[in-house]
């Protein structure tokens, strides 16, 4: 009995290390402080020459696609998936998993500075936002209950990706 306790005690303790080293991994990324923050500053009018009609509703309207619509959605080949807004990378196909949800998920972003995070109280419920750290623009939204080892589920639309092969060639033009 007491080899037992033992037992599971160091099972729990270890297993607790283990998963707090590998969420270390993927620090949260940060909030939104400053809707000024943004680097990337561009009008209207050059946002819609910029993007397709579905990309500028989902990224400068905070649209949203229906579920099972989107084209990443059930894509599980390796590459990386970059911002339709500003080109830059966001997530990493390792990182991609199936939620059930209908838009395409992940556990994390490829790097803590690729997006940032907006407390949303459209609706009439709370969620956060996730954006595209250079412009600002509406990717979807994060929720805790994805997977190990973060916990977390980026639930983002297709329409605000664009998805390179692996051994692909960034893109150049967001349509």
């Amino acid at each position: 009995m007491k080899f037992s306790l033992f037992s599971l005690f160091v099972t729990l303790i270890l297993g607790s290390a283990c998963a707090q080293s590998d969420k270390s991994k993927y620090p949260d990324p940060p909030q939104v402080k400053n809707k000024n923050e943004f680097q990337m500053k561009l009008s209207e009018a050059e946002w819609k020459k910029k993007l397709s009609e579905e990309q500028y509703y989902v990224l400068r309207e905070k649209g949203t696609e229906r579920p099972n619509t989107g084209k990443y959605d059930h894509l599980f080949k390796k590459g990386t998936y970059y911002s339709a807004a500003t080109l830059q990378p966001l997530f990493r196909s390792e990182t991609k998993f199936d939620s059930g949800t209908g838009w395409p998920s992940f556990y994390a972003p490829i790097s803590p500075d690729a997006v940032r995070l907006v407390v949303d109280n459209e609706g009439g419920m709370q969620r956060i936002e996730v954006v595209d750290s250079k412009s600002g623009s509406h990717l979807g939204h994060v929720f805790d209950d994805g997977p190990n080892p973060t916990g977390k589920r980026y639930c983002m639309n297709s329409a605000a990706l664009i998805f390179v092969p692996e051994g692909g060639k960034p893109p150049v033009s967001s349509k």
